[in-house]
């Protein structure tokens, strides 16, 4: 079982992550590719290299966001499969675990 001060503690480093994953998603925004460049071969994979960070930065975003969903909704920390109280030391380690060890993914 969680306790409060622990609720709090995932609660605000949640947040913290949210806020550094919306500043990097941002800045990626803004990167620039010079289309003029001479192998175009290195633009494009930069392109892709670039597509598949923000895309990695995104799902996180949006893991993030789903976890401090689930704390307002008071479904934090239960797993998604069977309902049961997921470990403190496994929501601790990974605070936007949806599943329990038993029924985790891979």
């Amino acid at each position: 079982m969680l306790t409060p001060e622990t609720l709090a503690s995932l609660r605000q480093t949640l947040e913290e992550e949210r806020e550094r994953l919306q500043t990097q998603v941002r800045e990626m925004a803004g990167d620039d590719f010079d289309e003029n460049f001479a192998d175009s071969a290195q633009v494009a994979a930069e392109q892709g290299e670039h597509r598949t960070l923000t895309e990695s930065l995104e799902e996180q975003l949006t893991q993030v966001q789903a976890a401090l969903e689930r704390m307002d909704e008071g479904t934090f920390g239960l797993c998604e499969v069977d309902e049961q109280p997921i470990a403190p030391a496994r929501l601790e380690a990974f605070p936007t675990a949806r599943r329990c060890m038993d029924h985790s993914e891979g």
